[in-house]
């Protein structure tokens, strides 16, 4: 007997479907009308091919494929579908395998609503027509949901299938979002640690050092919609994950989308768009990042500071300048200490009188410069007023408590590593080299976290030094007007640029000249 493939297809979401492995009615109605037709023409059935939610237009779909597939190695005889735009919609196809490729592997096409059939050489151009007619619908498709996009678009409503990291999709209120606390809080923590002078790499690896799962990783975990990576990443965060969070004005409050583009409506395939061709929309939703945070973060990244072994940005990295020849100062380090030098003066003969300074030395003096200036101009009355006292340190407190407990967690864990190893070395399961080597490396992990414990410990003695004092206000204002050491935040929002002279011979002096931001 003739043997027949029958093809079903559903373009629009199922609404009578009971569950998603379900088909639509629609679909049941299509193979009850073609297994009907087969058998009143007394055919055998091979097998029944069915795309439910997919267009006409979509090359990747899986049953669709598989029907090529099959096709090409003649397990049948006849592809019977309901209508010629069942199978395909665009016109290129239909001369391709409908036209082509189906005769040669001996293959009848069958459509029943349409009466199109290969068998019949006189409506060849019938199934031209039908072709270009359903080419022409794409086009027209495509347009009209390009301008209905455009429209909501240019309007700042959100039109994605997921929610950027940080927000959830309101559902009050279509093409809204609002806040997503638990990851905007991490939002708000990588912007802080990288306003404090943290890498972009060293930001990731505290995150998951602290057990943070990465923006995909979470979602999973929420039961929210998210995006595959095509890489398989798995939960840890990755330095272009915090590069990417660090630019996205979406945090601010602004509405960006547009950023890729499809190629044609033929294809699935997006390319990027330049930035003047982005949709912004200000204000369309709640900030997570406040403005002066997000502009000293982008001031940042312009800078391109290259962080240290550490992974910190240096305390006056790109702000120190030489006073002779106005060349950047460069880091270099001897002897576990950091010093800043012209090295425009390695250029070419007598180009710079070579300025150079120790880090130490240089925050010294600008930590006096701003102890004097606090103290002539400082309004304390007015800071008494603006300090928000003990809520913010309780909250602090709670998330230096979480993260210790969580590194001294690891640091106990690569202690038991370390011992571990020892006795498989002891027991000849490892060699005396590859002990060497891992216990090394865990033993320099191991000391890294306790640096990190070490200087939270450090920050959590203050906190409860100041919430233990009989006078929080007046010891949070000497906190705040009476600075005792630098950090690269305080740098970024005080200070425009340093320069930097030659020590005077004779003298231990070095001219040097601050530029406030103020």
């Amino acid at each position: 007997m003739t043997k027949v493939a029958i093809y079903c297809r559903l373009s629009e979401e199922d609404k009578n479907k009971q569950n998603s492995s379900e088909d639509s009615a629609s679909i049941q109605n299509q193979k009850a009308m073609l297994l009907q037709y087969a058998l009143e023409h007394n055919w055998e059935l091979y097998n029944i091919y069915s795309d439910d939610d997919y267009t006409g237009s979509d090359r990747r779909r899986p049953e669709f494929n598989r029907l090529l597939q099959d096709a090409e190695a003649r397990k049948f005889d006849i592809i019977l579908c309901k209508t010629q735009s069942r199978f395909t919609r665009e016109l290129e196809l239909v001369e391709k395998y409908i036209h082509g490729l189906f005769p040669i592997w001996g293959i009848r096409f069958v459509s029943i609503v349409d009466n199109a059939d290969t068998d019949n050489k006189g409506n060849k151009k019938s199934r031209q027509i039908n072709g270009l007619v359903n080419e022409w619908y794409l086009e027209d498709m495509s347009d009209n949901i390009r301008s209905v996009l455009k429209n909501r678009r240019e309007n700042g409503f959100h039109i994605g299938a997921f929610a950027l990291y940080g927000y959830k999709k309101d559902p009050n209120c279509k093409g809204h979002l609002i806040i997503d606390e638990e990851a905007a809080a991490v939002v708000r923590e990588v912007f802080r640690l990288f306003a404090q002078g943290y890498g972009k790499t060293a930001i990731a690896r505290i995150l998951n050092d602290r057990g943070i799962p990465n923006p995909t990783e979470y979602k999973r975990l929420q039961g929210l919609r998210y995006k595959q990576p095509k890489s398989k990443t798995g939960t840890l965060w990755k330095y272009f994950a915090i590069s990417d969070m660090l630019t996205n004005e979406m945090y601010i409050g602004n509405m960006v989308q547009g950023k890729y583009g499809s190629v044609s409506y033929k294809t699935k395939q997006n390319k990027p768009r330049p930035k003047s061709e982005w949709y912004i929309v200000e204000g369309t939703h709640e900030a997570i990042i406040e403005r002066e945070l997000w502009d000293r973060v982008q001031v940042l990244l312009k800078q391109r500071s290259k962080p240290f072994a550490g992974g910190t940005i240096g305390l006056f990295a790109r702000k120190a300048l030489c006073l002779n020849c106005g060349y950047t100062m460069r880091s270099s380090k001897n002897r576990d200490k950091h010093y800043l030098l012209c090295s425009n003066r390695h250029v070419a003969k007598d180009a710079c009188e070579g300025a150079f300074i120790s880090v130490d030395k240089l925050e010294e003096i600008v930590l006096a410069e701003i102890n004097s200036l606090a103290a002539e101009y400082l309004d304390k009355s007015e800071l008494e007023r603006n300090i928000k006292i003990s809520v913010n340190l309780e909250e602090e407190k709670k998330r230096l408590l979480a993260d210790l407990a969580i590194y001294e967690k690891k640091v106990a864990e690569f202690s038991k590593g370390i011992q571990a190893l020892y006795m498989d070395k002891i027991k000849g399961v490892i060699s005396e080299q590859d002990f060497a080597e891992m216990s090394k490396s865990f033993a320099a992990e191991r000391g890294r976290l306790t640096e990190i414990i070490n200087e939270k410990q450090k920050q959590l003695s203050e906190i409860n030094e100041t919430l233990n004092s009989d006078d929080i206000i007046n010891n949070l204002i000497e906190k705040y007007s009476n600075f005792k050491q630098l950090n690269r935040e305080i740098v970024e929002i005080l200070i425009d640029r340093i320069y930097i002279g030659k020590r005077i011979p004779g003298t231990k002096d070095i001219p040097i000249e601050i530029h406030w931001n103020f």
